[in-house]
């Protein structure tokens, strides 16, 4: 598990390994990790991500590390306070907590791209009868088309868990030609129970790969 703080832990009895339960939502387009002839994209070398940037109540400003590497194809996002939690004396407003990532990548005109592969990892702890759920929501700016992926933990569980976004949906949604917009990940986790349970959802790092054959979907774009 990639993280660079600990989490405080929660006292639960009897409690077994997290029970994640990925949706199954309909496929939305051709299947991402399927070969990609290479003559379609772009040289790899000439693909980079510019910036991150991040707000939302999980992750308010100077909460986050952001870490792109040298060849500027991967990033680590580590968060310090991305933690809901449910139980008595606990707020309401503390059973969700969200945050809005806007990934800024460059890349050669004449192409666009479909969605990167993400890694969500993070910290259940929840009693019987309690709920979790860590979802996320991919979009271009300026576009009105989404896509979204979700998993769901049933308490009574404790433990990390790790969800791999690469990507149950193989998606339709396509940067847009003549402008390198950003990519948004819109993800939150949120707790629900009864009024006697109590919960702790944490959500520690989103790893992300620009994949030229597995993991990014690329194609030209159509003269208009």
């Amino acid at each position: 598990m990639y993280t660079t703080f600990s989490v405080l832990a929660l006292a639960v009895a009897a409690l077994a390994a997290p029970a994640a339960e990925p949706d199954t939502s309909p496929v939305l387009g051709v299947t991402i990790g399927s070969s990609t002839d290479n003559s379609t994209g772009p040289n790899p070398s000439q693909v980079t991500i510019n910036s991150i940037s991040y707000g939302g109540t999980g992750c308010p400003q100077g909460s986050v590390g952001s870490f792109i590497s040298a060849d500027r194809t991967t990033f680590t996002i580590i968060f310090d306070t991305f933690v809901a939690s449910l139980g008595s004396g606990v707020a309401v407003t503390e059973n969700r907590k969200n945050c809005q990532l806007n990934i800024n990548l460059q890349y050669p005109s004449g192409f666009q791209y479909s969605v990167l592969g993400t890694t969500f990892r993070g910290y259940a702890a929840l009693t019987a009868g309690v709920s979790g759920v860590q979802s996320a929501t991919y979009y271009f700016s300026g576009s009105s088309t989404q896509a979204s992926t979700q998993t769901t933990f049933k308490g009574p569980s404790s433990g990390d868990y790790e969800v791999s976004d690469s990507i149950p949906f193989a998606s339709t949604i396509w940067s847009p030609c003549g402008a390198a917009l950003p990519l948004n990940i819109n993800s939150q986790v949120r707790l629900t129970g009864p009024t006697t349970g109590s919960g702790l959802l944490t959500e520690d790092s989103v790893d992300g790969k620009v994949e030229f054959v597995v993991g990014v979907q690329w194609q030209k774009c159509t003269p208009k």
